[in-house]
């Protein structure tokens, strides 16, 4: 007969499941887009400008309303707002699966991409809140990392066999998908902060003030990132749309400075480990995302693979779906989050550098290993930095850890994509031969791997800095030195 206990961990982990499937769509909603692309260009005979916005809409949506949907994880309740969030989504990909017109396709995808800034601090904090600090919360924290990084990388995949069918498939199958996860999310998904109504969630108010000029914040650098793609067109609005989102960010800063109950809690950056996650994972997801997109134009534009045969090419990428949740925390068991955090962001860098002499001869079985090598260092740098997300932050404000956390990465994104773009462009020069488009994509390919890079540098400098604070912790009379919460 089971215990009550055993029918709980049962229950959570049942919970796991479908919180791995919400964060799993999330990210090959994504992915599976970017490869269907040019057939809906075809077919609706959109402009590059339109085509460009498409994504760029989903950006603003899920960068500029991110804080808000972690703090309202916190306040409303984890479960609600995932439900909630949930529903809109699904409906919103239907909209854009029925598109006609490209407004409806940019209606759809900035819709949706606010959706996701509410569903994944929500189901974040859900997953840190259900299992308690130790082991269990490694291994389900491994677990929904690497099936959120199964979704970034099997999303080609997927996206090129269902736009081989029909482009309005990569809208139709998120639909079925996210019906099937709220069906057994309403049974399943509880609200761990039980048994009152408000028991574990911040008290006081809605800081409206503070989430209208954070997210007006937001809203503008992320479109002024976006606009960095473009560094020729319109530079003086780029300009000013960084510069209105820094007055609004200086303006967020002093009113939650004064805010009776401040939408984000500054003390919260203090957090020295908190900022140096947040930084990394804007560098590696960025290399990501700019490495993705120059081999999808590198096997499609210079090699003349077609988009289904790219997907399988980068399949290899998909190993972390397997070693994320089982070989990954047992190496966080082993050795310790950021020593396993530090090996996988080496390996990414090593694979970047790798590709930067790449040539049109190259045989797959040159670029499999590399690949393959990059699918080991994702298994091992997501989960991590997954898990480091919420360390040292208290339980009630897991909702905005994971808010920065996941902004930190759309950020990333959006940057890395800007700037591999900007950085081809400029190396390409108006050239259009095959091997001025060879030197250009090169030098841009020089853009994750220094990215990468960097982000290896922090992490060790916080693997020293930890290094330095248990020894001092040893020895007592030595000066105190940083902690979690040292002021960075």
């Amino acid at each position: 007969m089971s215990t009550p206990a055993a029918r709980m961990d049962g229950r959570a982990w049942a919970s796991l499941f479908v919180l791995c499937g919400a964060v799993f769509l999330e990210g090959i909603d994504v992915a599976m887009l970017n490869v269907a692309l040019p057939s809906i260009r075809a077919d609706l005979g959109l402009s590059t400008g339109m085509l460009s916005g498409v994504i760029s809409a989903y950006v603003l949506g899920y960068g500029g309303f991110m804080l808000l949907g972690g703090r309202a994880a916190d306040l409303l309740g984890r479960r609600r707002v995932f439900l909630f969030w949930l529903v809109v989504f699904l409906a919103f990909s239907g909209l854009g699966g029925l598109a006609t017109e490209g407004w409806m396709l940019l209606l759809a995808r900035f819709v949706t991409g606010v959706a996701s800034a509410f569903m994944m601090p929500a189901g974040l904090a859900l997953v840190t809140a259900t299992f308690p600090a130790g082991p269990a919360r490694t291994k389900a924290l491994g677990v929904y990392a690497g099936t959120a990084a199964g979704g970034f990388t099997l999303g080609l995949v997927v996206g090129g066999l269902l736009t081989s069918i029909g482009w309005r498939w990569v809208f139709f199958a998120p639909v079925i998908m996210a019906a099937l996860i709220l069906i057994a999310a309403v049974p399943l998904i509880k609200e761990p902060d039980a048994p009152g109504p408000h028991a574990g969630r911040p008290r006081g108010g809605f800081d409206l003030v503070g989430a209208f000029s954070v997210t007006g914040a937001m809203l503008l650098l992320a479109y002024g990132v976006v606009r960095l793609e473009r560094p020729s067109h319109g530079a003086a609005l780029t300009a000013c749309a960084f510069a209105g989102g820094l007055v609004l960010l200086a303006a967020f800063v002093a009113i939650e400075r004064r805010a009776a109950s401040p939408l984000l809690r500054l003390g919260i950056l203090r957090s020295a480990t908190l900022v140096r996650t947040n930084l990394s994972a804007a560098l590696f997801i960025g290399a990501f995302a700019g490495f993705q997109f120059l081999m999808t134009l590198y096997l499609q534009e210079l090699r003349g693979w077609t988009t289904w045969e790219t997907g399988l090419a980068m399949l290899i990428l998909g190993v972390d779906t397997v070693l994320a949740p089982t070989l990954t925390p047992r190496l966080v068991d082993r050795f310790g989050n950021l020593r396993v955090l530090l090996g996988g962001l080496v390996l990414a860098a090593v694979a970047y550098g790798l590709f930067v002499p790449v040539g049109l001869d190259w045989a797959y079985t040159i670029m499999f290993p590399i690949m393959a090598l990059l699918g080991m260092a994702f298994a091992l740098a997501y989960g991590p930095l997954t898990m480091a997300a919420t360390d040292g932050v208290d339980e009630s404000e897991h909702g905005l850890a994971g808010g920065l956390f996941y902004t930190a990465i759309q950020f990333g994104t959006a940057l890395g994509l800007s700037a591999v773009t900007a950085v081809q462009v400029a190396a390409l020069g108006g050239r259009t031969s095959p091997d001025a488009g060879l030197d250009a994509l090169r030098t841009a390919l020089a853009v994750p791997f220094a990215a990468a890079l960097l982000a290896a540098l922090i992490t060790a400098f916080g693997l020293r800095a930890r290094a330095r604070t248990a020894a001092r912790t040893a020895d007592p009379a030595q000066e105190p030195v940083e902690t979690a919460e040292t002021v960075v």
